[in-house]
This record gives structure tokens, sequence and C-alpha cells, in this order.
């Protein structure tokens, strides 16, 4: 670990929600790494929007240097700070599994948008469309690693990775919205509820604005 006096700098820009940078707030905390938490209001993001690489948030400032794409300032933060798994195998599964999931959060968008209130549709036509079975998909994947590993609270590994926060993330978000919508993965659940109740993650849950 870096002493603090040749530490970076850490800047993390996105709007005033958990969204797409919630996982790497949640390193930094984990980590114990002093970032600023800058929370931008959507009203303001024509200000910012040509200033980023691919016009898009969240952004990562490392001493001014600017890192673009969710997955990619989280595999950056889990690295730096020991977070990606034990090995570059389990590095290399935990990014295997994290881009299938952004493949089914793809496939289920339309739905999503409908749910979250973001556009108008048919709620249980895209459910049962979209929703339903790329859920039944990913989820019937994970709950198969998650009994593999014997449901030790991870799903890749016997550490704490960003994979494992950002699926405790991603059930949050769908409790939230679509009550009920997981509840046929129990072994996933169980993992998740292993994952928030690590003391220093429910410190960061608990406080979080």
């Amino acid at each position: 670990y870096l002493s603090l006096s040749n530490m970076p700098n850490y800047k993390l820009t996105y709007f005033e929600a958990r969204g797409f940078a919630e996982v790497s707030r949640q390193l930094f905390h984990l980590s114990g790494t002093p970032y600023v938490d800058n929370r931008i209001q959507r009203e303001r993001w024509g200000e910012f929007k040509s200033m980023t690489p691919f016009e898009k948030v969240p952004v990562l400032e490392i001493d001014g240097k600017v890192l673009p794409q969710s997955f990619a300032i989280a595999r950056y933060i889990a690295r730096e700070f020991g977070f990606a798994g034990r090995s570059n195998l389990e590095a290399a599964w935990i990014d295997a599994y994290a881009d299938q999931f952004k493949d089914y959060l793809e496939y289920i968008r339309p739905f999503f948008k409908v749910a979250i209130g973001a556009s108008q549709g048919d709620f249980e036509q895209l459910k049962k469309e979209f929703a339903e079975p790329n859920r039944d998909k990913f989820f019937g994947f994970l709950e198969k690693l998650a009994k593999d590993n014997g449901l030790n609270g991870h799903f890749v590994g016997d550490s704490l990775t960003w994979f494992d926060l950002l699926i405790a993330d991603h059930i949050l978000t769908m409790e939230n919205f679509v009550p009920g919508f997981l509840d046929a993965f129990p072994a996933v659940l169980e993992t998740r509820e292993k994952i928030v109740n690590t003391p220093k993650l429910k410190e960061w849950i608990e406080k979080r604005p």
C-alpha cells in the first residue's frame, strides 16, 4: 500500500446518485483512500459533457489525468487496493463475469428504463419479453457460481472483490424498483447478504448521501 504522502489525488465525478459510480465510491471507502466525491446535478451535465473523453460519467481524475468508463475505473481502483481477486486468473474471471453482467444490463435496458420511470412502455410485457429470460440466464450463472464457491460470501475466490460490490448494488436497485425480481436465486441473495454485512461496507451504506 502507498503511504499517504505519495498517494495520488483522486477525484470521482458522477451525478447525485449511486448509479455507475457507486462501486468505485465503495472501493475508496473500503480501502480507506481519500478522494473527492464530486457529485454534479444533472442540469449541469452540459457544462461537463465535452470535457469527458467519451461524453459520459463517471470519470476518475488521478493527479489530474482523466480515466473514463465505470468498469475501467472500478477495475483500476480494485487492482490498486486489493479488491480484484488474489491471482491474475481470479481477476480474469471477475472481468469475464462483469462483462457478462454488462451484456445482461444491455439486454434488460428497455424494461429497466420503464421500471425506473425513464421511459414509457408496457411494464408487464417488457418484463416477460426482456427482463425475465435475461435475468434467468445471467442469475442462473451466478446462482451456480455462488454454490460452487461454497456460499462463502463471494462470487469469485475467498476475498471481497469489485464484482461482489457490483452485484450487491444491482440487487438493491432491482429490489427497490421490482420487488421480488430475484427471489428465485437464494444462493445469490445469501451471498449478497454476506457482502453488505462486511463491517466497513455496512458503515458506508449507513452513512452514504
